[in-house]
Formats: structure tokens, C-alpha cells, sequence
């Protein structure tokens, strides 16, 4: 029923350290609704991790709970050596994040600010990330000025700036367009592969999951269940468009689309009342 950081790491005696994230018969309930129904997971550090699912399979319910804003009815969340000083995590969200009164700049520096960062540093590392997503040419603009892919440009480079633990990002890209979602799968890849941070993240799309992640949990419909994890056994560094055009690509989102339409013509029963 709760959520604990600990700092077990492993040992030379061979014992395999600890995964970042370790989730035991994670259960969470709205009042009378069932939503996730006992998860349990691990997730070693430097993985990027990517849950899919119908609508309303809790996919949502479990990033917030990771994120520490809402608690498990039953079970335990594990986050396993937490970096002294350090945020546990960053959300990169579907909507705009964005501060409207702040500039570019304003907005990528607010979590170092918040936490007395050193200017000097502050200058070094936003300047970085602005620039590894494009954005430093317009660090003085403000969000009202900038598009909606230029704008999660900015929200990712915020996320990385604050150094998290763990990065978590909730269909960042599902509003955008299949030309910007292309530059920013590219974008997102070179800076985690800088970085190595631990990520989860949650899509709609099998085609996002695949050419972003290390390992696919596809869940059930509601509630929530595991129903697969996927190892996404593809070659890294990736060039998104060259990904889609090999054939391990293409039958690893075939075999995952297969897993999902299930769940998804189930919750589609579901609503239109025409089966159990």
C-alpha cells in the first residue's frame, strides 16, 4: 500500500542488483471500480520501458502512481537507489506543460531553479538539452509563440535538464502529426541514449512502442492486467526510418497489434454492450 526508495544495489558476490522500479501485486481501486488488478513488474535501470493498452485499461493510473501522485490500494512500489539530491522523477505529459509567462529558457531551467542549482550549471545544462532538441534558437520565445512539437521539445528538454531518477511520459506525442512525431522519436532516442535514464512510457500507438523501446507490456482491458512483455530486440542506436523498414520491425508490431486487438474488441463489447 505504499511506495518505498531503497538503496539495495547488488553485490560482487554475483547477486543481480535490485531493478529501478519493482512493482508487487500492485492493485488500485476508485471506489467500487477495479482499475489495475495486482501488477506485478520489475523494470532494471537504463530501460526504456513502454506500457500499451486499450482505453481505460489504467495505463494512466499506474505512471501516476510511479510518479508518487496517487497510492496503490494493495500492494508495494519499489524505487531502488535514489540519487541523493536528485528528483526521483520527471513527468512529460500529453497536453501542454508549459509555463504561458515563461520563455523557452525560463520554462527548460524551472526545476534546476527550484532546486538552487548553480547558475553556471544551470546555464551549461539548459543550454545542452535546448540545444540537443532543437530549441535553443528560440530560448526567448514564449510557449504562445511556439508550435505543438516545438512546444513538447521544450517539456523533454525540461525533463532531462532536472537530472530524474526516472523519466516518466504520458502519450507526450499522440496530438501531433506523423512528420513532427518522427523528429521527436528521433530527438527523444539520441538524448536517452546520452542519458540511459530509466523511462516508462505510455502510448496508444504499437509502431511508438516499437521504435522507442527496450520492453512492451501490453495489459488487459479494464481492469488493467498484465497480459504480455514483449522484448523488443532491435538494434540500438536507431534510425527511425530505417527501423521501419526491417522485417523484425514489422513482425514485432504485427505479433504486438495482435496481443492488443483482443483487449481492444473487448473493451469495444464492453461499451457497445454486445458481449461480456
Amino acid at each position: 500500500m505504499a511506495m518505498q526508495a531503497t538503496t539495495a544495489t547488488g553485490s560482487e558476490s554475483g547477486i543481480a542488483p535490485a531493478p529501478k522500479i519493482s512493482l508487487r501485486d500492485v492493485t488500485r481501486r476508485h471506489g467500487v471500480n477495479l482499475a489495475l488488478d495486482r501488477i506485478t513488474l520489475d523494470i532494471p535501470a537504463s530501460t526504456f520501458f513502454v506500457v500499451v493498452g486499450p482505453s481505460g485499461c489504467g495505463k494512466t493510473t499506474l505512471l501516476r502512481m510511479l510518479a508518487g501522485l496517487d497510492a496503490p490500494t494493495e500492494g508495494e512500489i519499489r524505487i531502488s537507489n535514489p540519487q541523493p539530491g536528485h528528483p526521483q522523477n520527471a513527468m512529460v505529459f500529453q497536453g501542454d506543460s508549459l509555463f504561458p509567462w515563461m520563455t523557452v529558457w525560463e520554462n527548460a531551467a524551472y526545476g534546476l531553479k527550484m532546486r538552487n542549482v548553480a547558475a553556471s550549471v544551470i546555464t551549461e545544462v539548459v543550454g545542452h538539452y535546448l540545444g540537443k532538441t532543437g530549441m535553443y534558437g528560440a530560448r526567448a520565445l514564449y510557449p504562445h509563440q511556439l508550435s505543438g512539437g516545438m512546444r513538447q521539445r521544450v517539456s523533454i528538454a525540461r525533463a532531462f535538464a532536472n537530472d530524474p531518477d526516472i523519466l516518466l511520459m504520458d502519450e507526450p506525442f499522440s496530438a501531433l502529426d506523423e512528420q513532427n512525431k518522427t523528429l521527436l522519436h528521433e530527438e527523444l532516442l539520441r538524448i536517452w541514449e546520452e542519458t540511459r535514464k530509466t523511462v516508462v512510457f505510455i502510448t496508444h500507438s504499437v509502431d511508438e512502442a516499437v521504435t522507442l523501446g527496450d520492453r512492451i507490456m501490453v495489459m488487459t482491458a479494464g481492469p488493467g492486467r498484465i497480459k504480455t512483455i514483449v522484448n523488443v530486440d532491435l538494434p540500438r542506436p536507431r534510425n527511425v526510418v530505417e527501423l521501419r523498414h526491417m522485417p523484425a520491425y514489422g513482425e514485432l508490431v504485427y505479433n504486438i497489434w495482435a496481443q492488443l486487438r483482443e483487449e481492444v474488441d473487448r473493451t469495444r463489447s464492453r461499451e457497445t454492450g454486445s458481449g461480456s
